[in-house]
């Protein structure tokens, strides 16, 4: 068999859409019902088989039969039907009122001659005209980029790079939170610094920002302009601070970003959303379909139409618009001009997601909008806390982390767990070389395929990559090696259905353990050449699963560790 040419022969898709029809066709004679729908999953324990359905509980409802007996009833008549003889499958069972399939062989190994033929290109999709605007990580511009945000723009980059694979037109963003009190607290804070160098003992604002990191900005201005601000009233080097302080601190988050594998289409500043004049006129669409009113001078939305607990304040009754009013606004561009929006919160901002899909229904584009929250951090030395706060002055920047553990470890770890959940992060573990290490194992698991094909003659590499004898995979190693590989996209389809990067760092940490598995009990080099082929071509195509899924990660694929 050669399986390069694999329309020709059977896939594991293919294979459940056969089951599935005959599932189907059972149960209509069994229970007279049409079924729709025959839920298909691989089950939790890989003895039960490659997939299996729970279709017999919902019909054992109709026919007043216990789902047991209904799920042997219906492989009887599968049996009658002819699909269990049907090369496709290996076994077909009941087992409780679940019915359990396994695919034979020849399914896994046509699976394991796509993904060399497609190679990058498996688990990706054409495009599906489908446009996402994603905005994830804005901070104020009054500090450097620290861990929590960290998290953040690990969880929409990732999120970002799989809607691309699946084809969607994403655009990102930013949003620069440059209008309000904190922009004049981080001027006088900065002035503070400024004074300090020539008067030590000049006091910072009270409530304002103590970190050192404005030191260097402070000595920036004094370098460009001397003492020329010394004398200056407030009304002049206020604003001049605000914007001098406000541009060095944006510039150094993008660096931070672009240092971090992170990309952001748009950088959008709210200072200019007001100026434009955008945040008003946006407003007024709002007050014209009838969704504000008017209190003590004041305009207010008509949130609790919308399911909010109270209505809310979009501008003040002394003319001020509320961050809020802005973010109303600024929602109303973004959903015009896309199919779908997602903001990506940072944590504590629970009470908001109402607020904003209100808006959004508000505006004509219900169910266009989801807003997900990344969830607080604990920094970790090992079993002791690393306290952080930005206004104690003692914040650990992202950048100090990417110092420390590099931007695979950081990258990786911060999409270990569900957006939702506080994560727990030990720097030591992040550095520790050893299995204990989670992407230090999926990267050694990519590196030790590399260290095979180093070992391998070229010209097997180059046999094995164009899927040679294939047929002699059949030890229960490798085809659950090239079961977890068929996976791959249909994770990267969940992960951006369900908006769950973690389900991508869980993947790699299975295909590596399922290729160590592979490797410890199939010799990859074997004397015999068909099998020494077949196993280089799923150690090939494993290298590109790895890679792929640690590339949607925003991790390196090493080729030495």
């Amino acid at each position: 068999m050669s399986p390069t040419t694999t329309e020709e022969f059977a896939l594991p898709e293919r294979a459940l859409e056969n089951f599935g029809a005959a599932v189907r066709a059972a149960i209509e004679e069994y229970g007279r019902v049409t079924s729709a729908d025959v839920p298909i999953e691989a089950p939790r324990r890989p003895e039960f088989g490659d997939f299996a359905t729970s279709a017999a509980f919902g019909l054992a409802k109709i026919v007043k039969k216990s789902p047991p007996e209904v799920a042997a009833h219906l492989v009887q008549l599968l049996q009658k039907s002819g699909v269990l003889r049907h090369e496709l499958f290996a076994a077909i069972e009941p087992a409780g009122g679940f019915i359990n399939v396994r695919l034979a062989p020849r399914c896994w190994q046509n699976s394991v001659a796509r993904i060399l033929r497609e190679g990058k290109e498996f688990g990706r999709c054409g495009p599906s005209g489908k446009r996402i605007s994603l905005e994830f990580g804005s901070a104020n511009p009054t500090g450097p980029l620290v861990v929590v945000q960290g998290r953040t723009l690990s969880i929409g980059q990732t999120l970002a790079n799989a809607m691309q694979a699946r084809g969607h037109f994403v655009f990102t963003e930013w949003i620069i939170n440059d209008e309000g009190a904190q922009m004049e607290t981080l001027a006088r804070s900065l002035y503070a610094r400024y004074r300090q160098a020539t008067n030590p003992s000049y006091p910072l604002p009270e409530g304002g920002y103590p970190g050192e990191y404005l030191i260097p900005i402070a000595r920036a201005i004094r370098d460009a302009d001397g003492e020329r601000w010394e004398s200056a009233p407030e009304s002049e080097w206020l604003p001049h601070f605000m914007k001098f302080g406000r541009d060095r601190i944006v510039a150094e988050q993008e660096a931070t970003a672009k240092r971090f594998g992170v990309h952001y289409d748009h950088w959008q500043s709210e200072k200019e959303l007001h100026e434009s004049g955008r945040v008003k006129a946006d407003l007024e669409r709002l007050r014209e379909r009838g969704y504000t009113y008017e209190q003590e001078g004041a305009l207010w939305f008509k949130a609790t139409r919308f399911g909010d607990d109270k209505d809310r304040v979009l501008v003040r009754s002394d003319g001020r618009t509320t961050y809020y009013g802005a973010d109303v606004a600024y929602h109303y561009e973004k959903l015009q001009r896309s199919d779908y929006t997602i903001d990506i919160l940072g944590p504590d901002h629970h009470g908001y997601i109402g607020r904003i899909r209100g808006v959004a229904d508000a505006l004509g584009h219900k169910d266009q909008l989801d807003v997900l929250i990344s969830q607080q951090i604990t920094l970790m030395r090992g079993r002791e806390q690393v306290s952080m706060s930005k206004r104690a002055g003692n914040i650990v920047t992202l950048d100090e982390i990417i110092d420390e553990v590099g931007v695979d470890a950081a990258r990786f770890f911060f999409v270990m767990l569900a957006p939702d959940q506080p994560l727990k992060f030990d720097l030591e573990l992040a550095k520790e070389q050893s299995n204990n290490n989670p992407v230090f194992y999926v990267q050694y698991g990519h590196a030790r395929i590399a260290s095979v094909f180093k070992n391998a003659a070229a010209s097997d590499v180059d046999d094995a990559a164009r899927g040679a004898t294939l047929e002699k995979l059949e030890h229960p190693a490798e085809l659950a090696l090239a079961r977890r590989l068929d996976e791959f996209p249909r994770v990267v389809a969940a992960t951006v259905e369900q908006l769950a990067p973690q389900r991508l760092s869980h993947y790699a940490r299975e295909v590596a353990s399922d290729f160590h598995q592979f490797y410890t009990h199939c010799r990859i080099l074997e004397q015999d050449r068909d099998t020494r082929l077949a196993r280089l071509g799923l150690s090939i195509a494993a290298q590109q699963v790895l890679a792929s899924v640690l590339g949607l990660i925003g991790v390196s694929a090493p080729t030495s560790m």
